[in-house]
């Protein structure tokens, strides 16, 4: 049973301790951070007292968190590391349901000692704890944002179905402002730090029941605890799709993320081996963590592995063949019945005769947004179809913005489909519009090989396990 942390990520107050004046400094950004959308209250906290004015607001400041004449569900913590237990007492005596942890010096520079030290004090408050060692967290939805990388320098994306959890507070940032860069919805983000209390299966777990995110991904160099992770993932990925991207698979790599959070990165395969029997697709690049991710929040998983390709570039029709089933993937043998479609079509004049009608289906450099929506219904209207990949190469002055309007109208066939638009500014220009309408647009042919796939092996997943 997953435990509900909405009381973390879902507070009414906030205690900021170790806030400061000082731009510059951890205390400072955090509070910056979290007054910027958050409309819950926020209180900061520092031995010096005072008051602090940020982002236009005024706040007195509390000399400890027991001063705060409030209750305080979460307390965010930037003290320096050998103080963090004496805070989290005062933070008991108060109440406090969660603490966030952003102080470093604790496991990974080998003050284990202080890190144990600091999860008794918590346990005997039943205080949970994220990091310590870590960036924060952040709610997109409400605005409960304590990552203490300033927006100017970090981006936030818009709220959206996406939550990630990462290892690394660095990475993490990275790929917040990649996603906020490339439009990719978030719902939460999770900086996990040494995992000193909760770890990656608590939020795994949460993850899983949580209405808001509709796919989990993260970035792991190794796990807590095996068998919880494997036992969890199993349960999370018949709900909704995990995908993680995991670092150190060399032997180098393992020894660098030992001294990077502390984690122990065990065996490569074995971790590749519980991936596949728990159903988590495995991402081998950030970008590929986030094109398996953005495919599966906008689109059902593929019922099969068939393929049909749409395209309007005979080249790119070729490369995303040989990338389709170089991963395992099949080109959807079009039945007779399509075939006939296209013939009639053609001898009607409302297909070109030069054309290609055997998969892929190449409606030649000349296509207006009209061939397209015909040859796409076709492919869809056939039973051997499990998914549609449509490339538009928009540098040709043929293709209108009508296809917009002709990719919503695609939907009513329920298959997923993968758009692929390579080029500059006017295909990601059009590659937003095609987005807003809900299918997801892909830059290159080698990123929709990727969105197909997830769709394909996350379907598979679900019918072994009678889930679709």
């Amino acid at each position: 049973m997953a435990e509900n942390l909405d009381f973390l990520f879902y507070p009414k107050s906030v205690a900021v301790i170790g806030a400061s004046n000082v731009p510059g400094k951890i205390g400072n950004a955090i509070m910056r951070s979290i007054t910027l959308r958050f409309d819950g209250k926020v209180y900061p906290v520092n031995v010096k007292g005072g008051e602090i004015e940020v982002n236009g607001k005024k706040f007195t400041v509390y000399r400890s968190v027991k001063e705060i004449p409030d209750e305080v569900d979460v307390a965010v913590i930037a003290v320096p590391a050998k103080f963090v237990p004496d805070v989290i007492d005062e933070c008991g005596e108060k109440g406090v349901k969660a603490t966030v942890v952003i102080s470093a010096g604790f496991k990974e520079a080998g003050r284990a000692d202080l890190e144990e030290e600091l999860v008794k004090r918590a346990k005997k408050w039943g205080i949970r704890v994220v990091g310590p060692n870590c960036l924060g967290v952040t709610n997109l939805e409400n605005g409960f944002d304590c990552n203490f990388n300033p927006p100017e320098r970090q981006a936030r994306p818009p709220f959206g179905k996406v939550a990630f959890m990462s290892q690394s507070g660095a990475f993490g940032a990275a790929i917040l402002d990649w996603a906020a860069s490339h439009k990719i919805g978030m719902s939460k983000f999770i900086s996990l730090g040494n995992m000193a209390d909760l770890d990656e299966s608590d939020f795994m777990a949460y993850l899983g029941d949580d209405p808001k995110t509709g796919v989990i991904t993260g970035y792991i160099e190794g796990v807590k605890d095996g068998r919880k992770f494997f036992n969890t993932a199993k349960e999370v990925t018949l709900k909704k799709p995990v995908v993680i991207l995991k670092s150190g698979r060399t032997e180098a790599g393992a020894k660098a993320a030992a001294s990077h959070t502390g984690s122990l990165a065990g065996s490569y395969r074995i971790y590749q081996a519980a991936f596949e029997q728990a159903g988590v697709l495995e991402a081998r690049s950030m970008r590929q963590l986030f094109n398996y991710a953005k495919a599966l929040a906008m689109q059902a998983p593929a019922k099969g592995n068939r393929v049909a390709i749409v395209t309007n570039g005979g080249g790119a029709g070729v490369m995303m063949s040989d990338g389709l089933l170089e991963k395992g993937m099949k080109l959807a043998e079009l039945s007779e019945e399509t075939n006939e479609k296209f013939r009639k079509a053609i001898t009607e004049g409302k297909l070109p005769h030069h054309m290609s009608y055997k998969n892929p289906i190449d409606i030649i450099g000349d296509a207006p947004s009209s061939r397209y929506e015909v040859a796409m219904r076709y492919a869809l209207e056939d039973e051997n179809v499990d998914v549609l990949v449509v490339i538009a190469l928009f540098q040709s002055p043929a293709l209108d913005e009508g296809i917009v309007e002709a990719m919503e109208r695609m939907k009513v066939y329920g298959k997923p489909i993968v758009f692929v638009a390579p080029g500059g500014a006017y295909s990601h220009k059009m590659a937003r519009n095609i987005e807003l309408k809900g299918v997801p647009v892909y830059e290159t042919v080698e990123d929709g090989v990727d969105a197909v796939y997830a769709l394909v092996k996350y379907g598979e997943w679900l019918r072994e396990n009678g889930k679709l």
